[in-house]
């Protein structure tokens, strides 16, 4: 099979070509051995595209673990590069299909050349059911008890589940022991991205990510999204902020004009190869 290696802020996938949403379907039973980073090409994550009866292209995306997240931010920008370099697109704005519905990349160009991908990512759902979080009221300040440790967080759909938790500093906050045990923590009946968030001003935050079905990543699109609207929730920050990554920054808005979250970042081709399965 052919793949093309590429990496948001280190967030790395390998991506494959289907020719339809149906078909791209039979390679999640490779996800686990193309992603390990020992005995496949390695990877956070499995994205297969191609052309799309509904919109231009479809992005589907499968962990290391074989399951099937929604949406990926970090992946959608590294499929738009993909999709425009490759031929599948001529255009730099984008219509994709994904599972959490539509996304609309656009590809900043200077001098013929891929500065950045900015990405229309929807409008963030608030509504505990449909996040989901088990039970009822405000999406904002749940208590989660995880052994003898309390957590107070705010939950964000950006197509996919995150729990977001602010802490004074990231750097010494465990985030590889609380990560697995709030991903699966029974508030959240299809678990959850679980992000860590310091505030260093209005218009700066620190993140670091748990990503469900995936662990430890150096960046995670959705929830820097998430975190800057739950930033602006807890009135920590304004709409407008760089997000700072282990791999590197993403400037995120949440737009008063049409409630829609806007992402900017990059996304880079490392290699492309061939690799055989059993």
């Amino acid at each position: 099979m052919d793949f093309t290696k590429m990496h948001g802020l280190g967030n790395d996938f390998i991506i494959m070509d289907a020719p339809s949403w149906e078909d791209a379907g039979h390679y999640q039973a490779y996800a686990s051995f193309l992603c390990h980073r020992n005995f496949g090409v390695g990877a956070d994550g499995l994205i297969i595209t191609g052309p799309d009866t509904e919109m231009d292209i479809f992005m589907r995306i499968f962990n290391p673990d074989g399951s099937e997240p929604e949406m990926c931010g970090n992946g959608i920008r590294c499929v738009a590069r993909y999709a425009y370099d490759h031929g599948l697109v001529k255009t730099n704005r984008i219509r994709v299909r994904t599972l959490a519905g539509p996304r609309y990349p656009e590809l900043i160009i200077n001098n013929q050349q891929v500065e950045a991908i900015k990405v229309d990512m929807g409008e963030p759902e608030l509504n505990r059911e449909n996040i989901p979080v088990k039970g009822e009221g405000s999406n904002i300040g749940l208590r989660l008890q995880v052994n003898s440790q309390e957590f107070v967080a705010t939950a964000v759909s950006m197509g996919n589940p995150h729990c977001i938790i602010f802490v004074d500093e990231v750097d010494k906050t465990p985030v590889s022991t609380w990560g697995p045990l709030l991903e699966v923590h029974e508030m959240f009946p299809a678990r959850t991205n679980v992000e860590f968030v310091q505030v260093l001003n209005n218009e700066e935050i620190i993140m670091s990510v748990w990503e469900r079905g995936t662990g430890l990543t150096l960046a995670c699109g959705t929830g820097a999204c998430s975190s800057l609207v739950a930033s602006v929730l807890n009135n920590k920050t304004g709409r407008k902020a760089t997000v700072h990554l282990p791999g590197g920054d993403l400037l995120i808005e949440w737009s008063e004009t049409d409630n829609h979250v806007y992402m900017i970042g990059p996304a880079v081709e490392v290699f492309s190869g061939k690799i055989q399965t059993t």
